[in-house]
């Protein structure tokens, strides 16, 4: 078979456009492919729910591809070995009620999960703003703002394009994007101690993790927080290379937008 190049093309212009045209208007957007993002959106996706995931790098995964410090192996606590046991992870259990992952095996895997259960990837996509209204006299977040994130990083400027969403999902962990860009913009109060960003603490993996799944949830309207992003938003603290909160905090906010949606 000759191989024509144009056509390879064409295939490319063709599958993009419609995977587009068919996320402009979304049951729920999750910016961040981190292990919450892809969690949260696997969950979702599976039930039928019209779910994009927007990832500024060209490389999914956030940080769970590097384990602790770069040595590639993540550990998950009894709670959540179910998360990753459903996907088709291996762990193996270090001692009684820490399991490990392979870091790469469990990117992988759960990108993968997430692709075949309908989620729409796009990397190399970076979430600039958000669309707000007021809704019965209550503001609330109904879409996104994106652009090329080699557009941002080259300083141009180009216009952007919009996604509408019935809900997002915060998931960009430490950094806190998202929330950082509706806080700085907008005259708008959080669902917080202070009705702001509290920020995230030093170390304590205890208390992250318990508090990574009691923070994660609708802190305000259209936008959900969960993994890291949900610690840092409601000021408590960070806790290393312990996933098992991460995919906790996941599953609970898929529960609660999926039973919403009325999947």
């Amino acid at each position: 078979m000759a191989l024509e190049e144009v056509v390879v093309t064409e295939a490319i212009m063709t599958e993009y456009y419609n995977k587009f045209m068919s996320s402009l208007e979304l049951d729920v957007a999750v910016v961040g492919a981190g292990p919450s993002g892809m969690t949260a959106a696997w969950r979702l996706a599976e039930q039928g729910a019209n779910v994009a995931l927007f990832e500024r790098k060209l490389a999914i995964g956030g940080g769970l591809w590097g384990g602790g410090m770069t040595w590639n192996t993540i550990v998950v606590q009894t709670e959540s070995r179910h998360i990753l046991e459903e996907a088709g992870i291996p762990l193996k259990e270090f001692k009684p009620g820490y399991f490990t992952a392979d870091a790469v095996a469990a990117t992988t895997i759960l990108a993968s999960k997430a692709v075949l259960s309908g989620v729409k990837f796009f990397n190399c996509i970076t979430v600039e703003d958000l669309m707000l209204r007021e809704i019965d006299g209550q503001k609330r977040v109904i879409g996104l703002v994106i652009n090329s994130s080699p557009v941002e990083a080259a300083g141009l400027h180009v216009d952007p394009l919009v996604i509408k969403a019935k809900y997002i999902i915060e998931a960009t962990g430490h950094p806190l994007e998202l929330l950082q860009t509706l806080v700085r913009k907008n005259d708008v109060r959080l669902n917080t101690p202070s009705g702001g960003i509290e920020g995230e603490q030093s170390m304590w993996a205890e208390r992250a993790e318990t508090d990574t799944l009691n923070n994660s949830g609708e802190i305000f309207p259209g936008v959900y927080v969960t993994g890291m992003a949900a610690n840092a938003a409601m000021g408590s603290y960070r806790m290393g290379p312990v996933f098992g909160g991460m995919f906790l905090s996941a599953e609970k906010v898929a529960k609660e937008i999926a039973c919403k949606l009325g999947k």
